[in-house]
Parts: structure tokens; C-alpha cells; sequence
């Protein structure tokens, strides 16, 4: 599906493989029509299947344990969240070739949120208002976070950052960077109790109908941990007035929107040197990130 391999052990799918896969597992969908989704996501090849459906196949191992992380969790969380989540509806297994778990959930409509909301202080009240939600639920059973993970200390991080910033030499401000991270590992630690968090709220996983914010998708950073990590998108997604609307609506503190800004650095300054030559819809969304943290640093 993907002009340029992203990853180097990147596995390969077209409409002909997916097919194959319906046919032997869920033959009742396999006459429905199937095309690609395009994206600039890193993790999967998205399909659409007939009007209702869509198909999900992992391009990248590390990306397979979602399909069953999602078949858990999703269907307990959605009735608790004020915005829409692609609840699985079945679970594929390896077959025609094809080695990884996949799934078929339900079709959301929409467009992502790359320059289509119509009020970003309206989408900052919704957003905050899904954060919320997201944080209230129970964590009861959920799964033992692993170091580095969506959620954890910016500390288990620090190392991984400072050598992505070095390997983009003279394409960032390094010295900037490095100062906004100092001041974002230096902020007090969260000393509350954990709480579930999506970890990856950005343009590309949020979806927007007729200018709003109807959906949330791509739950792989699903994790239980420090909720600063949830505040990615006051910086990549809001600017202004809108981004004072989100951290109002959330109450968030002075140290928590330190850690906040901290981890939408990291995102940014992990996600360029990795797909700086494969995947420019990342690298643009990862640059204005950065524009914007550094900006808010000064």
C-alpha cells in the first residue's frame, strides 16, 4: 500500500491480500468492496470495507498487540467518552502470508484534523471534555505499563530524546530544544494515581465532522500513567486562545503543563529523524509541534 517503506522489516498488504484474508476467515465480508485509506500513519494499512467497515493490518511488529489491546478495551471505554472510538467488531489471525493479528472495526466517517475544524475553542472544550472522561474511568486490570511508554516519566525518555536531537543536527534549533526539555524534566513529577491516558492525541488520530470533533482513533499508546501526557495537542493541535481554552478546561497546573509540553517535544524530536526522508505528512505534523512548544518555551 505504502509508496516508501517507513520501517525497515515493514511487511507489504494490497486490496488483493485483504481479500484473500476475508475469504478465509470472514467469507461473509469478503464480496464487499475493499480500497485503501491514505494516511500518514506509521503503524497500519488501513482499508475500507464496504460502507460500514473498515480493516486494520499492523505493517510493523511492534504495532501487534494492538488489534487485541483495542478488542479488550475499547468496547469498555467508548460508553464512558463523549467522542466516537473504532470499536473492533472481529479479530483476524496470520494466514495467506500475512503474519500478524488484524481486525475489522467500525467505520467512522470524517476528515483528520489537519486545518478542518471550524472553532478550535469549541474542539479545545470537546477535546478537554474526552481527557476527562478518559481519565475518570476505573483502571482496574489494566495492563502493566512497560519503561519509555506513553505515560511514564519523561526521565525514562531522556536519552532517546537527546539522541534524536543529535542525529537532527542543524534541521532543529538543538540548543532550544534541549533547553525546553531541561525545563520540562526538571518540572515536579506527578505523585497522584495513575490514570488511563490515549498517548497519542494527535491531528491524524482525531476525526472531524462538518468541523467538529466527532471521533478518537489509533489507541496503540493506550496506557495507564502521568495524564500530562494526554496535553500533546495544545501543541499540536491548538494555538492562541484555544490553547489557554484547553488547559482551563483541564485545570492543568503549572508542572503538569511542563510535562505536558515535554512530551509533545518528544514525540516531535523522536518522529523526524526516524521519518524524515518516508512519511512527510509526520514530518510536517512533527515540525510544527516543535515550532510550537519552542515557541511557547520563549
Amino acid at each position: 500500500m505504502s509508496a516508501l517503506k517507513m520501517h525497515a522489516d515493514e511487511i507489504e498488504t494490497d486490496v488483493d491480500l485483504v481479500r484473500r484474508l476475508l475469504a478465509g476467515q470472514f467469507p461473509h465480508w469478503a464480496g464487499l468492496p475493499i480500497r485503501p485509506v491514505p494516511s500518514y500513519g506509521t503503524d497500519h494499512d488501513i482499508y475500507r470495507l464496504g460502507e460500514h467497515l473498515v480493516v486494520r493490518l499492523p505493517r510493523i511488529g511492534w504495532a501487534t498487540r494492538q488489534a487485541a489491546t483495542e478488542a479488550e478495551w475499547l468496547p469498555k471505554l467508548a460508553p464512558h467518552l463523549p467522542l466516537a472510538l473504532p470499536v473492533p467488531v472481529a479479530m483476524g489471525r496470520p494466514a495467506e502470508g500475512y503474519p500478524f493479528d488484524w481486525s475489522v472495526c467500525e467505520w467512522l466517517p470524517g476528515e483528520n484534523a489537519n486545518g478542518t475544524i471550524d472553532d478550535l475553542d469549541r474542539a479545545a472544550v470537546d477535546l478537554a471534555a474526552f481527557v476527562a472522561a478518559l481519565r475518570r474511568i476505573d483502571t482496574t486490570g489494566a495492563f502493566p505499563r512497560l519503561p519509555g511508554k506513553r505515560g511514564a516519566a519523561l526521565a525514562e525518555l531522556d536519552e532517546g530524546v537527546r539522541r534524536a536531537v543529535a542525529r537532527l543536527g542543524d534541521r532543529i534549533d538543538g540548543a532550544a530544544t534541549l533547553r525546553s526539555w531541561q525545563e520540562s524534566l526538571d518540572a515536579p513529577a506527578w505523585d497522584a494515581p495513575e490514570v488511563w491516558v490515549h498517548g497519542d492525541l494527535l491531528p491524524g488520530n482525531l476525526l472531524v465532522v462538518d468541523g467538529r470533533l466527532s471521533a478518537v482513533i489509533d489507541f496503540g499508546g493506550l496506557n495507564v500513567g502521568d495524564p500530562a501526557c494526554d496535553l500533546q495537542p495544545a501543541w499540536n493541535v491548538f494555538a492562541g486562545t484555544s490553547r489557554e481554552r484547553f488547559r482551563a478546561e483541564l485545570d492543568v497546573g503549572d508542572a503538569s503543563w511542563l510535562r505536558g509540553r515535554g512530551w509533545a517535544l518528544c514525540q516531535a524530536v523522536m518522529a523526524l529523524p526516524y521519518y524524515w526522508e518516508t512519511n512527510p505528512g509526520m514530518v510536517r505534523q512533527a515540525t510544527h509541534a516543535l515550532t510550537q512548544v519552542l515557541g511557547d518555551h520563549r
